[in-house]
């Protein structure tokens, strides 16, 4: 009975690892990192970080009402805008993947899968699909924050009543010479996804390119927590800039949400790179069997890739989005408060 029992429950958890469910989703996540990652930023930043948010304790009302006003307001935009960016790059990229010698050179092909049984499985082509592919969200890290910080004060009146008074300007009447035709079309000729998989194939025909991703190649299933955490610093650096010369924005609110976006991602990178580390090697065996359940399946490599992709997105999201907003905000409003009295006690003195 009790070899039954074993014999049962290492059949059900192979046929947990091999389910069909799971692994279309790993592909999916593997060949749309980018958007899975926004798209699982936009669901906590709506839900989980404002509900956090609300419940800080000792917070006066309006430092919460700005704080859930840049979660919801950079949740929507980061999913927009990487959509926008993310969808043709990750489109061109599987492109070639179906076809590598109609968009690199045979030299490339062979340079890149090097003693890989095929270069999809070749570490070196993975490092670069994988950086181009979760490039969306560093590239659109500094327009995101330009119209999340113009967003806020949207959201902030619609959400909360709450608006920054200006005095009345003059009504201007649009010249209409100047005024652009919005009725001329824009067209585009040809496929547009082949001709963007032409150009990524020349980028990975470049020869220091190659270089670069055969020196690198160890460090390809670290390669989506490297770009989070690029895109996080770019992201909070500029977002402070951006914050500091709104003038929509209350001045007696803007340190606080400064320091805001400074503690989130510092305590977000920190705890992610440990958290991500712990939970990698402690789940090495259960990715084995993995492996092992799902060996001889041409896909494989897709699966291990959105792995990769998955769990420091979920660790980084769970992080940043759930546990530390009530943390950030807190801590944010009293460096606010104390830098406050210790600029006052020195004027005064």
């Amino acid at each position: 009975m009790r070899v039954n029992n074993i014999i049962g429950s290492h059949t059900n958890f192979k046929r947990l690892l091999n389910n069909r469910f799971l692994l279309k989703n790993l592909e999916y996540i593997s060949e749309h990192g980018s958007s899975f990652t926004a798209m699982t930023s936009l669901f906590m930043s709506l839900t989980a970080r404002p509900l956090a948010i609300k419940l800080t304790p000792d917070t006066e009302k309006e430092n919460k009402q700005y704080a859930i006003a840049n979660s919801i307001g950079s949740g929507i935009i980061k999913f927009g805008m990487i959509e926008a960016v993310a969808l043709p790059v990750e489109n061109a990229m599987n492109n070639i993947d179906k076809n590598p010698s109609r968009f690199l050179k045979p030299a490339t092909i062979k340079n890149l899968t090097g003693n890989a049984p095929m270069l999809l499985e070749s570490k070196s082509y993975k490092l670069g699909a994988q950086i181009l592919k979760l490039s969306a969200g560093f590239i659109t890290a500094i327009p995101k924050s330009i119209l999340t910080v113009a967003l806020i004060p949207v959201i902030m009146d619609k959400f909360f009543n709450i608006r920054v008074q200006k005095p009345d300007k003059k009504e201007t009447v649009p010249d209409k010479e100047a005024t652009p035709n919005k009725d001329k079309n824009i067209t585009f000729n040809g496929n547009f996804t082949d001709k963007l998989s032409s150009q990524i194939g020349k980028m990975f025909n470049n020869k220091r390119i190659q270089s670069f991703l055969q020196k690198f190649e160890n460090d390809e299933a670290n390669i989506a927590k490297h770009m989070t955490a690029a895109t996080d610093i770019l992201l909070a650096a500029s977002s402070v800039v951006m914050t500091n010369h709104s003038k929509d924005i209350k001045e007696n609110r803007k340190k606080a949400l400064d320091y805001n976006f400074v503690v989130s991602t510092a305590a977000t990178l920190i705890l992610g790179y440990g958290i991500d580390k712990f939970v990698k090697d402690k789940t090495a065996g259960i990715l084995e069997k993995f492996k092992q359940a799902n060996i001889g399946d041409v896909k494989l490599h897709k699966y291990i890739d959105g792995i990769n992709i998955l769990r420091p997105a979920l660790v980084f999201a769970g992080i940043y989005y759930g546990i530390l907003p009530i943390a950030s905000t807190y801590l944010a409003e009293k460096i606010d408060k104390f830098t406050a009295r210790k600029d006052t006690a020195t004027k005064n003195s």
